[in-house]
């Protein structure tokens, strides 16, 4: 049962959590710095290119795979997060401190090379959380989180996906499986993959799947999505073009004159990204919807620019800059929805660690550090602004729900800035380490829609890999 903290303790166990954060780090940089990273958990590109050096041997469990038959691979993991915040709300003393486990079993069988079936049972839970809601996407008990059955292989001109899945494409910005929170993501879904030498497509049909507390997972509930996703290397020299084209629907929505109707919205865009001379990369996106909600019309877009360079002389530093916007409604009123809908992305980390601000709605702008200090151990740095689109419309959370607004409209467009750090360490082959903080300084708008107090969020977190094959 979660156990109640008065803010006396709180505040101690942040500084206990950075404490231990720290001392943890150092003592790894120099006991195990030889290690490799695991296979299983990407890392940075400098320490993905260091010479493995053999660590120590898997516990005899994680052997499961050899002695099983070929047709059959299971796969374990368990990841436990502790995280906070102080300042939820942006309202002062307002803190909290909490533990994230899940668990996740992975069976996959393949009776041929061209047909399997994978299955995936997760159970999430969360304790001692005493701030806010603790279910969905905090806890998430034991249930069937993926079943589904492939017909083709990666290297097939037509392969078929269907059942419960996890959609991912690009950069997740607009859709994606957010297995950051503990209650990731999933939908009920077909996706069928053409190929050819050229370009790749993907088209699907697809309904969220939603957690319930004690019973089964189900989708539907009037919720719909479909699209088709491009890929092709053909278009521009050392990058990639990809032009997509989504249909979303969902019923019984309020209208801005309060009545209630059905959402049929496209969006479509496209998202280029490559290599420029210089040693730099690039990544572009934009984004158009379209559609109606009842009466209302929908009118918005969205953009994504980012510019990364390699130092010269090392692989293991590289900077980067960033810009994202998305359309706000100018007008609460007039039956044109104008801010954007950024459907159902990733997006932990992309608009600040702390999670506090989404692609709605909002001006980003953003410069970053990467650089990996000892061999396995990268280190990211950022610094995060936002501004408002319109003053009349919100601000909103990562994963998209109201976070603040001034109903006659802000006096300022500032919304405020984040500093952010986080590491991650690849202990052995199957335990991965990371750990971060975030820091939100509050601007104009939120001292004028909220308390206006500054937020704080630290995180350690451990995940563990077991019954896999190293």
């Amino acid at each position: 049962m979660p156990v109640p903290l008065n803010v006396a303790p709180v505040r101690r166990s942040h500084v206990r959590l950075g404490a231990v954060c720290v001392g943890f780090l150092t003592l790894q940089s120099s006991a195990f710095a030889q290690q490799p990273p695991p296979a299983s958990v990407p890392s940075a590109p400098a320490a993905a290119q260091a010479t493995p050096v053999p660590g120590p041997k898997p516990p005899v469990f994680n052997r499961a795979n050899q002695v099983m038959p070929a047709w059959l691979r299971v796969r374990g993991e368990f990841r436990e997060r502790v995280e906070g915040f102080d300042g939820g709300g942006f309202v002062e003393d307002r803190r909290d401190l909490y533990y994230l486990s899940r668990i996740r079993l992975n069976a996959t069988v393949t009776p041929s090379r061209r047909i399997s079936f994978q299955v995936q049972a997760q159970d999430a839970r969360v304790a001692q959380k005493t701030v806010g809601p603790t279910g969905a996407p905090f806890k998430a008990p034991f249930d069937l989180r993926m079943a589904f059955a492939d017909v083709g292989d990666a290297k097939s001109p037509i392969a078929v996906r269907a059942g419960r899945q996890e959609l991912a494409f690009g950069e997740q910005r607009l859709i994606g499986h957010v297995s950051w929170v503990n209650a990731a993501r999933t939908f009920d879904a077909v996706k069928v993959t053409l190929r050819q030498p050229t370009f790749s497509v993907d088209v699907f049909g697809a309904s969220v799947v939603r957690i319930l507390d004690g019973a089964f997972d189900t989708s539907g509930n009037g919720n719909r999505l479909a699209g088709a996703y491009a890929t092709t290397q053909r278009l521009v020299p050392l990058g990639t073009v990809e032009p997509y084209l989504f249909w979303r629907r969902d019923v019984n929505l309020p209208t801005e004159t309060r009545t209630i109707g059905n959402l049929g919205q496209t969006t479509t865009g496209i998202r280029m990204a490559g290599r420029m001379p210089a040693r730099l990369d690039y990544g572009i996106e934009v984004v158009v919807q379209r559609g109606s909600l009842g009466s209302d019309d929908v009118s918005a877009w969205a953009g994504h620019w980012q510019l990364r360079e390699t130092l010269p002389g090392t692989a293991s530093v590289r900077l980067t800059s960033e810009y994202n916007h998305a359309s706000g409604d100018a007008d609460p009123t007039d039956g044109v929805r104008g801010t954007f809908d950024h459907l159902y992305p990733t997006p932990h980390d992309k608009y600040g660690l702390a999670n506090q601000i989404g692609w709605k709605n909002i001006h980003h702008a953003r410069a970053g550090v990467e650089f990996t200090p000892f061999k396995g151990f990268p280190v990211t740095t950022n610094y995060h602004s936002w501004w408002v689109a319109e003053k009349r419309d919100g601000v909103y959370t990562a994963l998209g729900a109201p976070l603040a607004r001034v109903p006659a409209g802000a006096a300022g467009r500032h919304v405020g800035q984040e500093l952010d750090a986080q590491v991650t360490r690849a202990i052995t082959p199957q335990l991965q380490f990371a750990a971060g903080y975030a820091h939100i300084f509050t601007g104009a708008f939120l001292k004028e829609a909220t308390p206006g107090a500054s937020y704080s969020y630290p995180y350690v977190m451990a995940t563990y890999v077991f019954l896999a094959e190293r």
